[in-house]
């Protein structure tokens, strides 16, 4: 005898066979352009059936295989959700019937490969658990599935979380898309790159010191480290319990807030979380205000000025008066006694030992068990050598060592709190990162990251401009404990102001589905024996431009150079020499970055012929790709 489906079975099986009806009939993806598309203006869309979610999937879809493993090759995501477009179905017909569970209703976003995820493994980005595949969500996944949320992919991270720099045995080397021979920071830079590139709307890191503003700061991106334990950790791999902290990055404020609101909340899992009870959780979406910054003390924090690369500096003093005009109130900050307070705060290295060790042994069959294992079995980047080396001889886990630095940053946080006091100021700012991005393989120098991770108190980082060559840099602004939505509601009326974020110039909108093509296009200075021929090709996912100059027969005794020159208002400059004295032609390669490539789009780069030690040139031409 044939029994009856129980109730809830019967509903599941009606809504999954929709579904995938719905997937089989898919119209072909609209025109919607998801680049740079806010979470707002995707659910607008999807509201009034302009764009499905299964569109919204494939759109994003087809931007990571045109830019991450082919154009510029930025290698920030480890895996795809194979099921993303059938859950993205779902959340369709869930649509279709009536019931949207939030702003976050089938969206695509991404996260690090160091949160668990209960139907895709996840590696930490090291080889030694390539295959670990935990039987349960991270806390925070489960809110963010609970939201409607789509994990289209994981990205790839600084193995284990242990650097900035995003490299991993398991993912390799991630790169920055806003100039794709430099690194995007980390350790959330494959979340950073992927969010910068418009993989996703929104994507989820963790921050154990910087791993989460670092990358915002060089992904022209927003990200809060919150206050110790407004945020579940639970499910996440551990690099440090002291000093680790999930959170989003997204590309303007209010979807930050969207991401934060939708994943703050005490978990029994995490002790840390029990700093709420008796609190009302923070309201971020609620804090967006573009009049918050009126009357807000600001102390400029001077100690992390001091080693900022110039152009950076001079962002941030930028951003600095917007805000002042905006009503707040800049107070200078010395404090000479910064660089003895914070020495030997840092608890990160005699905890990770016996932290990661703990999370290996949870239920669910980790591959390996320690980090003597993984160095013993070969499975590790080469970067990572060293530091694992050093974690191992850590011999106990509470010893006198740590609780001398527990001490240190406690003394740390007292005397950040009494200067902040005495000069009454709501927060202090300064560089994110005071350096660009490395070149990738190098080591990244300048990150401010230790003040909020060894206090514990927040910290947001916020866009502030770019450097002349075209790269991102950050503004953070640290406050108080449980400030997190004053500074989210600060971030948000500096946004106003007027944008800092443009998107990468290596990962335009797709063409009929596909990255931008080739532009081959030829320049002549000068007329026939008299002139200069160059023939170019441009890579627009790359930057680089290759060319072939060839000099006119009548040159040959009087030819001083052919150069590439840049014009900015009443001011020109020489960008590339590519024939000098006696040279009859050259083939060379150079990579536009910045206010170069912004010169080539809008017709001031020039083509200049120089002859007879001439000051003014015999001939010049503007390079139209």
């Amino acid at each position: 005898m044939r029994l009856p489906l129980p109730r809830v079975i019967v509903l599941a099986l009606v809504v999954l066979t929709a579904a995938y009806r719905d997937l089989r009939a898919q119209r072909p993806a609209p025109t919607f352009n998801v680049v740079e598309a806010s979470i707002t203006e995707l659910q607008d869309a999807l509201r009034t059936t302009r764009l499905t979610s299964v569109q919204l999937v494939d759109a994003y879809l087809a931007r990571i295989a045109a830019y991450d493993h082919a154009g510029p090759r930025l290698n920030s995501l480890i895996r795809l959700n194979p099921r993303a477009r059938v859950e993205a179905a779902a959340l369709d017909a869930e649509r279709r019937a009536g019931t949207v569970r939030g702003p976050l209703h089938g969206i695509p976003i991404i996260v690090k490969d160091n949160y668990d995820t209960r139907d895709l493994p996840t590696s930490g980005g090291s080889l030694a658990l390539a295959h670990h595949q935990p039987s349960t969500d991270a806390f925070i996944i489960r809110k963010l599935r609970a939201a409607g949320a789509i994990i289209i992919a994981k990205a790839n991270l600084h193995e284990l979380a242990a650097g900035i720099s995003s490299v991993s045995s398991l993912g390799g080397q991630t790169i920055n898309p806003y100039d794709p021979s430099r690194c995007p920071g980390g350790s959330s830079g494959g979340t950073g790159a992927a969010i910068a590139a418009s993989f996703a709307a929104i994507g989820w890191g963790s921050d154990t010191c910087g791993s989460i503003r670092i990358p915002s700061a060089f992904g022209s991106l927003v990200g809060l480290r919150p206050t110790q334990g407004l945020f579940s950790r639970d499910g996440i791999i551990p690099l440090s319990r002291t000093q680790d902290t999930p959170g989003p990055l997204a590309r303007t404020v209010t979807d930050l807030a969207i991401g934060l609101d939708a994943t703050v909340g005490a978990d029994p899992n995490d002790a840390a979380t029990r700093v709420l009870e008796g609190r009302t959780l923070p309201a971020f979406q609620a804090a967006l205000n573009r009049d918050a910054l009126r009357g807000v003390r600001i102390g400029v924090f001077a100690p992390y000025f001091r080693d900022a690369e110039a152009d950076i500096a001079d962002s941030l003093r930028s951003a600095l008066t917007a805000m002042q005009r905006q009503g707040a109130i800049l107070v200078p900050v010395t404090m000479p006694d910064f660089d003895e307070v914070i020495a030997r705060s840092a608890v990160t290295r005699l905890e990770t030992k016996f932290d990661l060790a703990e999370y290996l042994a949870r239920p669910g069959g980790a591959p390996v068990r320690s980090i003597r294992e993984i160095v013993d079995r070969g499975l590790f980047d080469k970067a990572l050598e060293a530091r694992h080396v050093e974690e191992d001889t850590v011999s106990e886990r509470d010893g006198a060592s740590h609780r001398a630095i527990i001490a240190r940053q406690a003394a740390l946080r007292t005397r950040i709190l009494a200067v902040m006091d005495s000069l009454r100021v709501d927060v202090l700012a300064y560089p994110t990162i005071g350096r660009r991005p490395v070149l990738a393989g190098d080591p990244q120098l300048g990150p401010n990251c230790a003040l909020a991770s060894q206090t514990g108190l927040p910290a947001i980082s916020v866009q502030a401009g770019f450097t002349a060559d075209g790269l991102p840099t950050g503004i953070e602004l640290l406050g108080r404990a449980f400030s997190d939505a004053q500074l989210v509601g600060y971030a948000y009326a500096f946004e106003q102001a007027g944008p800092r974020r443009r998107p990468p110039p290596n990962t335009p909108p797709l063409v009929n589905g596909r990255a931008p093509g080739t532009q081959h296009f030829t320049t002549v200075a000068g007329t026939g024996a008299a002139g200069a021929r160059a023939r170019f090709v441009f890579e627009p996912t790359s930057g680089l431009l290759t060319y072939d100059v060839t000099a006119g027969s009548s040159l040959a005794a009087t030819l001083d150079a052919v150069v590439l020159r840049r014009t900015d208002g009443t001011r020109a400059r020489v960008i590339e020499r590519m024939l000098g004295p006696a040279m009859i032609a050259s083939r060379g390669q150079l990579r536009l970055t910045g206010l170069d490539r912004d010169a080539l789009a809008s017709g001031k780069l020039t083509l200049a012929l120089f002859t007879n030690a001439a000051v003014t040139p015999a001939a010049e031409a503007a390079l139209k790709p």
